[in-house]
């Protein structure tokens, strides 16, 4: 296979091999929109998949031989998304992480920052001995970590952009037993809210959810329905219009016996929605959330969902992380953390005469 050079990605983008080579450093000299075109088409191109052309996690000897020493790892969580400490999701991750970090004698830096010159240009590097990032990080933030030959795992985030090992739970599968069941108590209209395009983990639960419905022969919702692009699922800003469109599926008739949510917290706003549009929780409409952080089973009714294990999902990343230092040439891998349903009273079987609808 022939080698990308930057003169093809200078070429192939209209600019000259200057620009390009500044964009690819991390130097000054260039904008931001400019430096996000070139990042975007030497991925496409496969430039950062060449083993001589971009530098690789190379991880020095000094290092490899003090893993077991005092030292800390950077944990990455840019307060973006609701990603924070307090987060009943993501904090539960950072303490599986802060857990096996101790339990191996090392330190944990956190640091909230978005822009890596915020961050990098102030740390002792030699110090550290690799980075997880948790949640969702900017490309160009991952670039330039990627550039200082820091050994880097994901949680709950991927990016085609920068080759890395991730860890994730197993979400397409898990949708599709929370789904099956549903099948099996008898709903045959289902229908899922979110936003598919919020997330990887997001758009897994989508396939999960569809597949379940494909091979039953049953209705799958149309990609461009606007309960599959909820805005502002972070914030509930999307409450108003999926308020309104409960009222149409009262009018129009015959409604959705089972909503499958994207996640808890979408399942416990839908279901206030749900209450005050006098529709029962699951006698008028079943809902499952996914995640099962600790509001879900204070719900009235509980939320059926899936346990996420963000503890473990902690633990795993350090785990990998450490195995990527020891053997650095070894293929990344995506790890996929088994998740369990939890069974609670927002599920029942739909009642006759809906099921027969």
């Amino acid at each position: 296979m022939k080698r990308i050079t930057m003169q093809q990605i200078a070429d192939h983008l209209g600019l000259s091999k200057f620009a390009v080579s500044k964009a690819l450093s991390g130097k000054g000299g260039v904008s931001e929109a400019t430096k996000k075109r070139v990042i975007q088409a030497a991925s496409e191109l496969g430039y950062f998949g060449q083993k001589s052309a971009y530098m690789k996690n190379q991880i020095p000897a000094e290092r490899k031989a003090s893993i077991h020493g005092k030292r800390s790892v950077l944990v990455l969580m840019p307060n973006i998304r609701f990603q924070n400490k307090e987060s009943l999701y993501w904090g539960k991750i950072l303490e599986g992480i802060s857990e096996e970090l101790e339990l191996r004698q090392l330190g944990m830096i956190i640091v909230s920052e978005s822009r890596a010159e915020d961050f990098l240009h102030v740390l002792n590097l030699e110090g550290i001995l690799g980075m997880i990032g948790v949640g969702q990080i900017e490309s160009s933030l991952l670039l330039e970590v990627h550039r200082s030959g820091l050994p880097l795992i994901l949680v709950d985030h991927e990016d085609a952009l920068i080759p890395t090992d991730t860890v994730f739970a197993n979400n397409r599968d898990s949708m599709s037993r929370l789904c099956t069941h549903l099948v099996g108590l008898g709903h045959t209209r289902l229908h899922f809210l979110g936003d598919i395009q919020f997330s990887s983990s997001f758009h897994d639960r989508w396939i999960g959810f569809r597949e379940v419905l494909e091979l039953n022969g049953l209705t799958v919702p149309d990609r461009q329905d606007p309960m599959l692009r909820l805005r502002g699922v972070e914030t509930g800003e999307y409450g108003p219009d999926v308020k309104e469109w409960i009222a149409v599926q009262k009018s129009s008739k015959p409604m959705p016996t089972a909503l499958v949510c994207a996640n808890d917290s979408i399942a416990l706003h839908v279901r206030q929605l749900l209450k005050e549009a006098d529709i029962e929780v699951p006698a008028g409409m079943a809902i499952t959330g996914f995640d099962n952080i600790d509001d879900a089973y204070r719900s009235d009714p509980p939320i059926t969902t899936v346990d996420v294990p963000k503890q473990a999902m902690g633990h795993r990343a350090v785990k990998k992380l450490l195995e990527r230092i020891s053997n650095p040439e070894q293929p990344y891998e995506k790890i996929l953390v088994c998740a369990e349903l939890v069974h609670r009273d927002s599920t029942a079987a739909p009642l006759a005469a809906d099921a027969q609808k």
